[in-house]
């Protein structure tokens, strides 16, 4: 189950691009500052190990770096100390500590419309729509407009805003104006049903809420009034609707109760933006769980946190400067959406696309990138497992002078598919596969632009994120898969889940396992390399002859099959002795079928590939996989329905239906 060995890496940066990299620009400022243990830093593996022995100098030394904007209180207390008990991640009540920078009071939209101009902001583009630019000014303006609107209705600080709407402008504009006043922002993608926004919605009552009046994917036309006004009807705390044109060019607002169009609710001219400097953990964002296992857990992100660790990665792992343009393929349900929007602190623009990845061509995105000279572009690893099996190659078909770097998350990246972007996308590009979650806004394991790309595995734990494998006993392991852990708080922990006033469900989410320790719920391994491998979920591993394996370990092997769209597996118990046996369902493309030649090149490969243990006892052809709304594979879903069990929230699923395929399947069926 070890990474295999490889002798050379994929990609090795340049010495100029080392040397103009602000990573490399961040290890020289900090030998200048004269900080302690930070002498004789020149490379990754020293600079990450000083910021996890050294929290306390460490994080103030990125909010200095990053010119993150501030100001401290009237008693004198100094942002810079970074707070009491970095070291250690609170034992009992995770919710109560550590308090970081106690004397900070910042605003998260003063710091991301810093860069006031005439450069370009936001780009936005979409299906059936003309582009969109909007200049920094230009979102400054905005912003403003939309500000004085959410002050005229009487919101205040604390207060939640949400929105139901796709990645564009005017959600990165709503998301700033409740930020400048410290309201706390939400957002569900219009792909959501009506049961899947109240689930979510619901439980936080925001008192305003943005919707558009639908959308265009694949060429469909998708209306949206009839949902809000369910959604609406179904959440008393709404007091105001604001209908966003985006399918027509005046939608009818009397259609959706307490509803008015965005240019009738925002002032023309409004006055001066203003910033409410709150103090560090104040409310910023609230994100949800999946909810494929309950209703979906609120997690409560602060501003300071959220900030802080974007500006980090942004800068330090992203390289990214004014000069860039970063688009990543995302929908508002997806962390990856509040992620990106924090870029522009960094002065990029960031470039919206709403639409289907593959429609009107497969050519769509990489046209965009050509278009648009996009620097930095993101996607998910199962989009490009898909353009490889489309046979796309952005070499030969685009100009990507522009590109040099590829992010990629969502899922485990497969090792073919570092062959792919390397031989089909750009040879000199800086791969980065990232990987973290929802529940801390940001990631664990990510990308160094100064260090080698080694196939299959992420570059290097987070800077400041003291991350470890974990075996059963709590013991670190290095080479061999394990529970990924954080053994030392960080900036963007949630400041709480909403309606958990004891903090239980905290607790229960992160730290019931080990003591003190936060489970991520990954299985993963360190390399030799000091890279990462994910593996999988660590509550869908497979345990077949009591050997744990990482559902990601059959995938890539698996969906390395030109036939083979992508896969699920799961493991089927075998009644009361406690012993399992892998069943692996594929979907397969066009008009292939699974024969008995098919299934046994399948289990050859992971026998050598892998291990005698990865071979599927059973494989199984169905039409489609069950998946969330922002694109995951549900394993836990189908394990649920093939052993006859509930599925706690099918309104977490994009495609609900999908789960009938796997109801009483006669192969499954024990003897």
């Amino acid at each position: 189950m070890n990474a295999p060995r490889i002798d050379a890496p994929s990609w090795r940066p340049g010495p100029a691009r080392v040397a103009r990299a602000n990573l490399t620009a961040f290890l020289r400022w900090l030998r200048e500052q004269r900080l302690a243990g930070a002498d004789g830093l020149t490379d990754y593996a020293g600079v990450y190990r000083w910021s996890v022995q050294e929290p306390s100098a460490f994080w103030p030394a990125v909010w200095r770096f990053c010119g993150i904007l501030s100001e401290e209180r009237p008693d004198g207390t100094h942002w810079e100390t970074a707070g009491r008990g970095l070291d250690r991640m609170a034992p009992t009540d995770p919710t109560s500590g550590p308090t970081w920078f106690p004397g900070a009071r910042l605003n998260f939209a003063e710091n991301l419309l810093r860069h006031d101009g005439a450069r370009p902001a936001l780009v936005a583009l979409a299906e059936g729509r003309e582009r969109r630019e909007l200049t920094h000014a230009d979102l400054r303006t905005e912003t403003a407009r939309l500000a004085a609107a959410l002050a005229g209705h009487g919101i205040r600080a604390g207060d939640r805003v949400a929105a139901f709407v796709p990645n564009i402008p005017e959600a990165v504009i709503g998301m700033l104006g409740a930020a400048s006043c410290g309201a706390v922002w939400s957002t569900c993608s219009p792909d959501f049903g009506v049961t899947g926004v109240v689930d979510r919605f619901g439980q936080i009552a925001p008192r305003v809420l943005f919707a558009v009046d639908g959308y265009r994917y694949a060429g469909k036309r998708i209306e949206l009034l009839a949902r809000t006004a369910d959604v609406v009807a179904r959440i008393p705390s709404i007091e105001r609707v604001v209908i966003i044109p985006y399918l027509d060019e005046r939608p009818d607002p009397a259609r959706v109760p307490r509803a008015v169009l965005w240019d009738d609710w925002l002032p023309d001219a409004p006055p001066p933006l203003r910033f409410a400097r709150l103090p560090f953990d104040h409310p910023l964002y609230i994100l949800y769980s999946s909810g494929t296992t309950g209703l979906p857990k609120c997690m409560v992100h602060g501003a300071g946190g959220t900030l802080l660790q974007h500006q980090k990665e942004h800068m330090l792992h992203c390289d990214l400067t004014p000069d860039d343009r970063l688009c990543y393929y995302t929908t508002t349900g997806w962390m990856m959406w509040n992620w990106q929007a924090s870029a522009l602190a960094t002065g990029a623009a960031v470039v919206l696309y709403d639409g289907a990845p593959l429609t009107p061509n497969p050519r769509v995105l990489w046209d965009l990138v050509e278009r648009e000279q996009v620097t930095v572009f993101g996607t998910s690893a199962k989009y490009l497992a898909l353009a490889e099996k489309e046979g796309l190659e952005p070499r030969r078909t685009h100009d990507l002078a522009a590109l040099r770097a590829v992010l990629s998350t969502g899922s485990p990246l497969a090792g073919h598919s570092y062959d792919y972007v390397y031989r089909s996308i750009k040879p000199d590009l800086h791969l980065s596969n990232i990987s973290g979650g929802t529940e801390l806004i940001s990631c664990f394991a990510l990308g160094v632009p100064t260090e080698p790309v080694w196939r299959g595995e992420i570059q290097a734990r987070g800077l400041g994120m003291a991350v470890e494998v974990f075996d059963e006993a709590g013991r670190p392991v290095r080479g061999r898969p394990g529970e990924l852990v954080c053994t030392k708080p960080f900036p963007s922990m949630p400041v709480a889940f909403w309606n958990d006033p004891d903090g239980a469900k905290y607790r229960a989410a992160y730290f019931a396992h080990f003591p003190g320790v936060w489970r991520h719920g990954d299985w993963a391994e360190i390399t030799e390399h000091d890279g990462v491998v994910i593996h999988g979920r660590s509550d869908a591993t497979l345990n077949p002859g009591g050997v744990r394996i990482g559902t990601a370990e059959l995938y890539r092997q698996v969906e390395r099959f030109p036939e083979i769209l992508e896969s699920l597996a799961i493991a089927q118990d075998l009644g009361a002795g406690g012993d399992v046996r892998v069943v692996l369902f594929v979907r397969l493309r066009g008009d292939a079928r699974l024969d008995d030649g098919l299934r046994e090149r399948i289990r050859e490969r992971l026998r050598a590939d892998a291990s005698p243990h990865h071979v599927p006892r059973k494989i199984i052809q169905v039409a489609d996989l069950p998946r969330t709304i922002s694109g995951k594979i549900s394993e836990l879903a189908v394990r649920a329905v093939v052993h006859g069990q509930p599925v706690k929230n099918v309104e977490a699923l994009a495609n609900p239906e999908a789960l009938e395929l796997f109801r009483d399947l006669p192969e499954l069926r024990m003897p």
